[in-house]
């Protein structure tokens, strides 16, 4: 599943299962169909984080691509939109130096992404649409299509756009051609827990922030490194059909 061909897998295939326990099983490649691949598989975790609950989750699900061999995560940020007297009046903390900035054309380097941003009225914050609004160069000539995308949020509430949040991006995601994947509810009974707080969704990953105070709790955190994890693992199961 790569970029201008796709795939479609073969419905012969093993199932996708959730736990380390029960480890995703990733099918021999048949040699005289999949094409050499000389490097790592790269997912790019593409994402937005203003008070840094979607730049925790984008690292802990980097850790969970990275966990699965032949696939790595690459973290990128999106260029911020706001003046610096604004942020320091909303009392924003000093963004990670550690994490580079995206441009468009790099976009195209990617075999898979992982798109993360907060909510602003139940749809995403406006500096990560505003990158998106940027990449029409490669909208013009298909440049993404094919390639799949998974999505992960942040909202104040519980129901402040867990769903609708990522709902609303999914048409970006159309725009461009690419395949988006949710992650359903493969991360098990954790996914219809009651008995604690819990951002996250069949639409990907989510934290709960609160006023900006409250940070992610060790399931929310456990949650996108099974999205990570989930996405390398499918990526890489795709890979006799991989194409570039």
């Amino acid at each position: 599943m790569g970029k201008g061909n796709g795939c479609v897998p073969s419905k012969n295939g093993p199932s996708v299962t959730v736990s380390d326990a029960n480890p995703i099983p990733i099918p021999d490649q048949p040699k005289s169909t999949a094409r050499e691949i000389s490097r790592n598989l790269r997912i790019f975790i593409v994402y937005y984080s203003m008070y840094g609950h979607v730049d925790l989750l984008a690292k802990r699900m980097k850790k969970g691509v990275d966990s699965v061999d032949g696939v790595e995560g690459v973290l990128f940020k999106v260029p911020e939109t706001l003046p610096l007297k604004t942020l320091e009046q909303m009392r924003v903390p000093v963004k990670d130096d550690g994490v580079p900035v995206i441009s468009v054309e790099e976009m195209v380097e990617a075999d898979g992404f992982l798109f993360g941003f907060p909510t602003r009225y139940g749809s995403m914050a406006a500096q990560m649409k505003s990158f998106f609004d940027s990449t029409i160069v490669l909208w013009q000539d298909q440049r993404l299509a094919g390639i799949p995308a998974g999505l992960f949020v942040s909202t104040g509430t519980q129901g402040g756009g867990q769903e609708t949040t990522a709902l609303t991006a999914v048409n970006v995601l159309a725009y461009h051609g690419m395949v988006y994947v949710p992650i359903g509810y493969t991360f098990g009974s954790e996914m219809s827990n009651l008995e604690s707080t819990r951002g996250g969704s069949p639409y990907g990953a989510g934290v709960f922030s609160g006023d900006g105070s409250r940070p992610p709790s060790s399931n929310e955190l456990d949650l996108a490194h099974h999205q990570g994890k989930y996405m390398a693992t499918l990526l890489k199961r795709s890979l006799p059909f991989y194409s570039r």
